[in-house]
């Protein structure tokens, strides 16, 4: 992937309202990750990381909150294949409500959401692997 094709992708998440984006072709991966600052100004691509992921410090955003991953494993929207999502983005969820499922080491766990709202972003593809603290959901 071209220097010139990232910096592209990097300008079109700084003014996009994502905070998270991934894209791999090949063996290549990118991952682009909005960072905030405490006094909220405009996010632009400097403020971007593209090939190595910052975290955001804390899990409220603009008053969002952000679920995030428990453990290392395999990210899953439903229960099986070919069955609905446990959630889908304008959702409204309740504390306690199942958001999706990781898999790790051939054992199911549920991950569940912490703060009661609306489902505003997934930021996993279903089936992906995810590893320990990585951004989920953003609930509002």
């Amino acid at each position: 992937m071209d220097f010139e094709k990232i910096k592209r992708l990097i300008d079109l998440v700084a003014e996009s309202g994502i905070t998270e984006f991934e894209i791999t072709e090949g063996d290549e991966r990118v991952r682009i990750v909005k960072s905030y600052s405490s006094d909220y100004k405009t996010s632009s691509a400097a403020d971007l990381v593209s090939t190595t992921e910052k975290k955001i410090d804390t899990t409220v955003v603009d008053n969002s909150y952000i679920v995030k991953a428990p453990m290392v494993g395999t990210f899953y929207r439903s229960p099986s294949p070919g069955t609905p999502a446990f959630v889908d983005i304008g959702q409204i969820v309740k504390e306690g409500d199942q958001l999706c499922i990781i898999e790790a080491m051939k054992l199911l766990n549920e991950v569940e959401a912490d703060k009661s709202g609306v489902i505003k972003e997934i930021l996993v593809d279903n089936g992906a692997p995810v590893e320990y603290g990585q951004h989920l959901f953003i609930i509002d």
